[in-house]
């Protein structure tokens, strides 16, 4: 399922935000990611039009089943790249900027030998 990269960072807010808080509204979502609450709006109502978000009455957000797999895919790739990096000796803040950037578009079979690659040397690894 092919969705543009600031859709995989709203999903994956989501997800994150939804573990750290139980509930997720936009306004969580705009301070999480520090953009402004117009684009969260113009982005949420993308997501729920194209069924990876629903939003309900009192405005809290949850991802569906499609928005779900997608956010999970991309926190997986992030905390593997995160930690494969630290592991390297990178610094934890660079670490995570670092997989940010590259967990969108690394394809799935150099992803697959790197998760390989960590797997034969941590048990400690995703």
């Amino acid at each position: 399922m092919q969705i543009r990269e600031s859709a995989e960072d709203y999903l994956e807010a989501i997800l994150m935000l939804k573990a750290r808080l139980g509930a997720v509204r936009s306004i969580d979502i705009a301070n999480e990611l520090q953009y402004s609450k117009p684009s969260v709006s113009i982005a949420m109502k993308k997501l729920r039009e194209n069924g990876y978000i629903t939003v309900d009455s009192d405005g809290l957000i949850s991802l569906t089943d499609a928005g779900n797999q997608i956010a999970s895919h991309i926190y997986n790739r992030h905390r593997l790249l995160t930690e494969f990096f630290v592991r390297l000796g990178v610094s934890e803040d660079v670490a995570v900027a670092d997989a940010c950037k590259i967990e969108h578009d690394l394809s799935d079979e150099t992803f697959s030998k790197l998760l390989e690659h960590a797997r034969k040397n941590s048990d400690k690894l995703p």
